[in-house]
């Protein structure tokens, strides 16, 4: 056996290996060429066994029988572009007269096999150019988040999606957010990981946790209000509402309206605000909602009405005051009484993890996503963290936030607990904590005094 044999088995053995074992690793040293080849040798012939090809023009046939040559072959979609990504392949397409990007999105799971990857997704970028994204492997199996990010203000990394790419929070584009889970579907690592994302940025934390407080109330250090039970969480409410009313006659008195202002400097919401009048923007997270909308007597009732209330009114008025709903819950149907669907159609961002029953998908997602209702019934027990995620554009995707647990979220939050605001308007719900021991160190050690 020669030395080129040894090595060679080598190298298969150790490509082997590392495609079970590590097959993000396997991809960038292996797969991505591979699999890159494969695109390059068998684009032409996939397209038209996928029926991606269009016949030849009227020109070039009539310059072919004026040439006496042969009849032109159908074409392909123009390639513009083939980048390597470290999750797999994206290919820019430039459609030929008369295809339509319908067609490339029908063709996805023929072009997955026949190209040998583990998912294709496509997307129009504009008129006429498509672009497929190409995942090598099972991305959510075991999530990896780049370790560079795209950061912004009010604009969180909190999962990946099943294209590879990274699934954001953004606040300043949907304003309130909507997520559902049975238990043990992952919805509190979700969480954790959304306020671990915020817990770096100037933002105020407001919680609502009815589960007496064992999900959130281990994070109050970067907590500007808490409430762990359904009293609690109205006045805390109420006081939001009024903090809301104050910001709106603050945007009011620097509106300064008049036919020499330019339109440019007119303020509608807190961020045309000057940075040093910018009042803080408040995320409120409100774990297992249907508690608040729950009750048992004519006090309970009254109770519940002036919650969902103010969270109805929260949800209609709070973006431009810098105020985002992100509500957490198993359901959040009509069954809990009136004002839940008007509070629900207000949630234009919407997750949902694993459920046990349709018709929790469909309280997520029956009104803006009906084809992801199946996918979301279709997460197996087996992998927790798996959700979908969807908006009122119709599309969705499948996503899967990195384990996060309770002691990481801990820590994070106490690293950056000196960024908790001091709302005066939500001051007697602020916790009570003890201050972080030092971690300063004596550099000599005393000696114990001798008789």
């Amino acid at each position: 056996m020669t030395a080129f044999t040894v090595a060679l088995v080598l190298v298969v053995a150790a490509a082997g290996l590392l495609r079970w074992r590590r097959p993000a690793w396997y991809w960038l040293t292996f797969g991505v060429v591979l699999a890159a080849l494969r695109v390059a040798f068998r684009y032409a012939s996939v397209m038209d066994a996928c029926g991606l090809t269009v016949p030849p023009s009227r020109w070039r046939l009539a310059l072919a029988r004026v040439a006496n040559r042969p009849v032109p072959e159908s074409r392909a979609p123009r390639i513009l572009r083939l980048r390597p990504t470290r999750t797999g392949l994206v290919l820019r397409l430039k459609l030929r007269p008369g295809q339509d990007a319908f067609d490339v999105s029908a063709a996805t799971d023929r072009l997955r096999h026949s190209f040998g990857m583990y998912g294709v997704t496509s997307r129009e970028l504009r008129s006429g150019v498509v672009e497929l994204r190409m995942t090598g492997y099972d991305v959510l199996q075991r999530v990896q988040m780049p370790a560079t990010v795209d950061r912004a203000p009010m604009r969180i990394p909190v999962a990946l999606r099943e294209d590879g790419a990274i699934h954001y929070r953004d606040y300043r584009t949907v304003p309130h957010g909507l997520t559902l889970g049975a238990t043990e579907s992952g919805k509190s690592v979700y969480q954790r990981n959304l306020v671990a994302g915020l817990a770096a940025q100037d933002v105020a934390l407001v919680g609502i946790d009815c589960k007496q407080g064992v999900e959130l109330f281990p994070l109050a250090r970067r907590f500007s209000a808490l409430a762990d039970n359904p009293d609690a969480a109205l006045d805390l409410l109420e006081a939001l509402v009024t903090h809301m009313e104050d910001i709106y006659q603050l945007i009011r008195a620097q509106q300064r309206i008049s036919v020499n202002v330019p339109d440019a400097e007119i303020a509608a919401d807190i961020w045309d605000l000057p940075a040093d009048l910018r009042p803080v923007p408040v995320v409120v997270l409100v774990d297992e909602v249907a508690e608040l909308a729950l009750f048992a007597s004519k006090e309970e009732e009254k109770r519940r009405d002036r919650i969902i209330t103010a969270l109805v009114r929260l949800a209609q008025l709070g973006r431009a005051s810098g105020i985002y709903l992100e509500i957490c819950g198993q359901r959040f149907g009509s069954e809990l009484g009136k004002g839940i669907t008007m509070l629900r159609a207000q949630l234009t961002g919407r997750t949902a993890h694993r459920v046990n029953d349709e018709a929790s998908a469909n309280m997520a997602f029956g009104d803006i996503a009906p084809d992801a209702v199946l996918a979301a019934i279709q997460i197996p027990t087996e992998t927790p963290g798996i959700a979908v995620t969807g908006d009122s554009s119709g599309g969705w995707a499948r996503i899967r936030a990195p384990h996060t647990s309770l002691r990481q979220a801990v820590n994070i939050c106490n690293r950056h607990a000196d960024r908790t605001p001091d709302l005066p308007a939500l001051a007697a719900f602020r916790p009570a904590v003890a201050p972080l021991p030092s971690a300063r160190v004596p550099l000599s050690k005393t000696a114990p005094a001798t008789a």
